[in-house]
């Protein structure tokens, strides 16, 4: 079988990387480690890059992650910024309204509100003429031993590095094939989330808005933002997942929420032409003992998934590659304890973040009427001055 290598990679004065998947966190940690001076390749499974997908907050951590690997001005113009969200009944009628300030005062100007592929687009631009990136291909085996790794593709070729980092999502294939089988990682939460951007503003939510539903084990929510700014969002709790996942996004979200007013079965029937658009899947956390296994490292949703209920995995994955470089840099000399190092330092902080995201999943799909009436009670009671400023400094501490 041929050996396939990058051109730098002949430099040995150049260390080797292979980065599995091409999202955020895989190009983030292409675009730092080419920086590094790391001769990177990338190969990722989907045939062509995603465009599309949901919305994501970069603040805090995340915010300053993007800003050290110099992606903030590319990402400032796709910033939806922050709007006013309306509080609607099941036939789309208004209960209440949170300013958009009251958003805006609480996180602070160090954010971005961007969609997903906006990001993506972003890290790849960065990127794409210093990597070898690859579509329409994986890794189907995997070697090492204390000098580097050996992966070998789809094709029967070969790529040797110094570093393995499988950035390939929730279902990852390096975590499969280093560490062992899914199902020994990944923990079901027993809920389904759906996102996707529309084609067409939603008439029945006015404009710089977006409506949101809160029920009894459901939440929806539709965002009129202007042409190509406008999308939805989706969760509610299931018994059977897998079953969800079978009958696909249009099916199973139209059964679940085609009830709805307010936007909603508009948005639906925008999701009918075109559900490739949409990002449909279960709602898991992983959850694993270590990230690494000597020169192989899994980072983002494949080492730790926090779901989106956390509202922080975009932000997250941009943090530990940046993190992951700066440890791959202070300890030049030896990977397995840069990973180390790494793995040590950030290890609080998906703890923390997952434990969030578990106690959030009532937000998204309260299990009784009297749990969404005291959340609607909450809401309500940020507009008021003292209880405002509670909600401010909780917010702030959860993102610093």
């Amino acid at each position: 079988m041929a050996t396939m290598e990058t051109p730098d990679s002949a430099n040995t004065d150049k260390n080797r990387v292979l980065i599995v998947g091409a999202g955020i966190a895989g190009l983030a940690a292409a675009l730092r480690l080419h920086r590094q001076g790391w001769a990177v390749t990338v190969v990722e499974r989907a045939p062509a890059r995603r465009s599309s997908g949901y919305l994501v907050n970069l603040h805090g951590p995340g915010y300053d992650a993007a800003e050290r690997l110099g992606l903030v001005p590319a990402l400032a113009p796709h910033d939806i910024g922050f709007f006013t969200s309306i509080m609607v009944h099941a036939d789309g009628r208004e209960k209440f309204r949170l300013p958009s300030a009251v958003a805006e005062a609480a996180v602070g100007a160090r954010t971005l509100g961007i969609f997903r592929g906006d990001l993506e687009s972003a890290l790849y631009d960065a990127v794409a003429e210093h990597a070898d990136i690859r579509f329409g291909t994986t890794v189907h085996a995997v070697t090492q031993n204390a000098d580097e790794v050996d992966a070998t593709l789809g094709d029967g070729s070969h790529i040797r590095a110094d570093l393995l980092i499988g950035a390939d999502g929730v279902h990852s294939r390096i975590r499969e094939l280093v560490f062992g089988p899914e199902a020994e990682y990944l923990v079901d939460l027993g809920h389904m989330v759906g996102a996707f951007p529309l084609e067409t503003v939603p008439e029945r939510v006015p404009e710089g808005a977006g409506t949101t539903f809160i029920g009894p084990g459901r939440t929806a929510a539709v965002m009129n933002l202007g042409p190509q700014r406008s999308s939805t969002f989706f969760a509610y709790r299931c018994t059977d997942t897998r079953a969800e996942l079978t009958q696909g996004p249009a099916t199973a979200l139209t059964r679940s929420f085609g009830d709805l007013g307010g936007g909603v079965t508009e948005a639906l029937q925008q999701l009918e032409t075109a559900p490739e658009r949409a990002y449909f899947d279960s709602v898991g956390q992983v959850v694993m003992e270590r990230w690494s296994d000597r020169r192989i490292v899994l980072l983002g949703d494949a080492a730790w998934c926090v779901t989106v209920f956390a509202g922080y995995g975009a932000a997250l994955a941009l943090d530990g590659a940046d993190r992951l470089g700066a440890a791959l840099s202070e300890h030049s000399a030896d990977i397995p304890g840069a990973l180390a190092a790494w793995e040590a330092s950030l290890r609080p902080e998906v703890g923390k973040r997952q434990a969030l995201a578990r106690k959030g999943i009532s937000r998204f799909a309260p299990s009784t009427r009297g749990q969404v009436w005291a959340s609607e009670l909450m809401l309500r009671a940020i507009g008021l001055p003292g209880i405002r400023g509670v909600v401010q400094r909780s917010i702030r501490r959860a993102n610093n």
